[in-house]
């Protein structure tokens, strides 16, 4: 009898169904991971862009309104500078957290690398988008980053830009951008 023989084919398939499984699982986990900012609880530019794609697709055949918000913080190389990187890290993991907690489920939050973060809302148009990006600038403004028992102000630079029928997400992020530093160099 070889070892071949002894084997139950039904308990094998049993263990690869569950190896299949596991494969699965790590899968989807990886996939997930690829999405997400590996620091803050928000996606990363990988992942928001994917969620504009899919938001501007359903905007276009629902004609629905949305909004791109663009953040860059002001404020935070002082806070790497004066408190240190580990603060620095800190600091964004705060403001993707206040981000979340002051945004509907169905928006997405995205860190679009360094201090820069993206906010997308469907069903909202310019008005919405700037009363939301006044009310986030507020919130940045009256909730100073504590870290370690040291207090450092983090305030945030917006641009708002609604949707108008783009095809390319790049081309609505860019414009976000350009809004936002014009907003910036006003001030």
């Amino acid at each position: 009898m070889t070892d071949a023989a002894a084997i139950d084919p039904i308990a094998e398939i049993e263990r690869l169904r569950a190896e299949v499984e596991a494969l699965r699982r790590r899968a989807e986990a990886a996939e997930a991971a690829a999405d997400h900012d590996v620091l803050t609880p928000a996606l990363n530019r990988r992942g928001f862009v994917a969620a504009m794609k899919g938001a501007m697709a359903f905007c276009q055949r629902h004609d629905v309104p949305a909004v791109l918000l663009y953040l860059d913080l002001d404020g935070f190389k002082a806070v790497n500078d004066s408190l240190g990187h580990a603060a620095g890290d800190a600091a964004l993991i705060h403001v993707a957290e206040m981000m979340r907690a002051n945004l509907r489920e169905s928006d997405a939050v995205g860190r679009l690398g360094g201090d820069e973060f993206g906010l997308l809302m469907l069903n909202a148009g310019l008005d919405e988008g700037r009363e939301k990006a006044r009310k986030l600038a507020a919130t940045l403004k009256d909730a100073p980053f504590e870290w370690k028992g040291r207090s450092a102000g983090l305030g945030g630079s917006f641009g708002v830009r609604a949707f108008a029928a783009h095809t390319d997400p790049e081309v609505w992020l860019a414009e976000a951008d350009a809004a936002m530093w014009v907003r910036k160099k006003g001030r």
